[in-house]
């Protein structure tokens, strides 16, 4: 089992998440909500555990492919709910842009795999009512 300790370490809102290794995370609310801008809101880390857990699978694919990547890059867009509490993420489009000698097929494979199969914060996220859509851009 992991484990993340949670301490208040700024005034009101602002968090510091620490993991097992002792990586710290900063959280806040949002300034209209009484946040502070301390670090990041919740349902953003959502966002971007996406981003990293997709990011980590499509590198991963491309290393075992000896794809040399020059940049990489992603952007994540999501829409929540309205009207409604808890306001789940609705949807999430996801822009993947590669710098590398590869095909846009590979590239597309590659990002397709880890979306559709081996994510597991996109299947959490899809198994909450998400709809994740992506598009994959090449720079060669």
């Amino acid at each position: 089992m992991q484990t993340i300790t949670l301490k208040l370490a700024q005034k009101d809102y602002g968090f510091e998440a620490t993991d097992e290794a002792g990586t710290i995370i900063k959280l806040d609310n949002s300034p209209d909500h009484g946040g502070n801008n301390f670090g990041a809101r919740p349902m953003q880390m959502l966002l971007m555990a996406l981003g990293g857990c997709s990011g980590i699978d499509v590198v991963s694919i491309l290393k075992k492919q000896k794809v040399e990547l020059r940049h990489y890059e992603m952007i994540i867009k999501g829409e929540r709910e309205q009207g409604k509490e808890p306001a789940l993420w609705k949807n999430i489009d996801v822009t993947f842009i590669i710098d590398a000698e590869i095909t846009q097929e590979k590239a597309e494979r590659a990002v397709q795999l880890s979306i559709d199969k081996y994510c597991s914060v996109a299947e959490t996220l899809r198994l909450a009512g998400a709809t994740i859509t992506y598009q994959t851009i090449v720079k060669a």
